[in-house]
């Protein structure tokens, strides 16, 4: 297989999960863990690494290694494996995914921006999520007339927060994350509950039109639910590993016990909270944003150009939100192809940096 994103938290665990089932790692590439990667490396053994530097080259213990976006297309393309994992974070992961695609190989997506901004010129079914989420919908799914497809959120860093304190929030406290460690960006997507938004987008790219919502789930031991139509509803409980939907994506005849069951009785209770706009801003765009889909790629460049604003301290964390729904609002056009998508993406950006706030 192909592995983007080798040491990322969910690059490291594919890597455990293809030496358990004896699977190849034809490519490696990763950013700036060089040390990680060197250990990858003299495990695996790849044919191929790609990272992000040049100037990091020297540094790593291989013979075959090269830096840079074109280099990744390159590798791709020249690959004889039939299995690409994207565990890219951001829009950077997107030409790796259609290059993969139209290479006719299979993808294991965690790269949420690949479909959030690109979702309808991409073929979901060769797309196999590895997202908790989307696994946990694609697990209860039946024959069955749906009603509502629900996945859940822990709620990130300030679900516990009074509101009144999260407009002074810090880079720092977004980081805190109440169930689990998880990169930069991620975490503080989960914070001002983009991460979700785009879930509920990826889930619509995957299984069609219909009703999607999120809601909050504490303890993370739910990850899904289905409303039928007849009034049930099913939901998939596992202790919160993405061991499990990872080894769905290698091996889809998977029978191996790959987590601990969820005991009920040492859960004793859970609890529920719903998303309210006062908390997570960015939820109020949210059924307009899931009504004209194509337009997720105005709000996944909005988030990555105020995300790095916020992080060099030029708006605060609630002003996240703020520039994504201001870009929302004023960039209404949708794209007719895929060349649309990248111009509409440049274009966003633009507008977020040059603008004050």
């Amino acid at each position: 297989m192909i592995l983007l994103g080798s040491t990322g938290s969910i690059g490291v665990n594919t890597l455990l999960v293809a030496k358990r089932f004896g699977i190849d790692v034809e490519v490696l590439v990763c950013g700036k863990n060089i040390k990680l990667l060197n250990e990858q490396i003299k495990e695996h053994n790849p044919k191929v690494v790609v990272i992000a530097d040049e100037e990091d080259i020297k540094d790593v213990n291989h013979d075959k290694v090269y830096s840079g976006e074109e280099a990744i297309l390159k590798v791709i393309e020249d690959s004889h494996s039939e299995l690409l994992v994207n565990a890219l974070v951001g829009f950077l992961g997107l030409r790796p995914t259609l290059t993969a695609l139209k290479c006719k190989k299979r993808v294991a997506l965690a790269n949420k921006e690949s479909l959030v901004a690109s979702g309808a010129f991409i073929d979901a079914s060769k797309i196999q999520p590895i997202d908790s989420e989307h696994f946990g919908l694609w697990y209860l799914l039946q024959d069955r007339p749906v009603s509502k497809m629900i996945i859940t959120a822990s709620g990130g860093a300030f679900r516990d927060w009074d509101v009144k304190r999260i407009q002074n929030a810090t880079l720092a406290d977004t980081q805190k994350h109440p169930n689990w460690s998880m990169g930069q960006k991620i975490t503080i997507d989960s914070a001002t509950m983009v991460n979700k938004m785009f879930e509920l987008l990826e889930a619509r790219w995957l299984f069609g039109e219909g009703e999607y919502d999120a809601i909050i789930e504490t303890q993370s031991l739910i990850h899904a639910l289905i409303d039928f139509k007849d009034g049930s509803t099913t939901a998939h409980f596992a202790h919160a590993s993405m061991q499990l939907p990872i080894a769905y994506a290698l091996d889809k005849q998977m029978d191996e016990n790959i987590l601990a069951h969820v005991d009920l009785l040492k859960v004793g209770s859970l609890e529920f909270r719903e998303i309210t706009q006062e908390r997570y801003p960015i939820w109020q765009i949210k059924n307009e944003l899931l009504k004209n889909p194509a337009r997720g790629v105005v709000v996944n460049a909005a988030n990555e150009a105020a995300i790095e604003k916020f992080i060099n301290k030029e708006i605060g964390f609630m002003d996240v939100s703020k520039n994504i729904i201001t870009a929302f609002e004023k960039f209404t056009e949708t794209p007719k192809n895929i060349d649309d998508v990248f111009a509409i993406d440049e274009e966003v950006r633009r507008f977020v940096k040059t603008s004050s706030k």
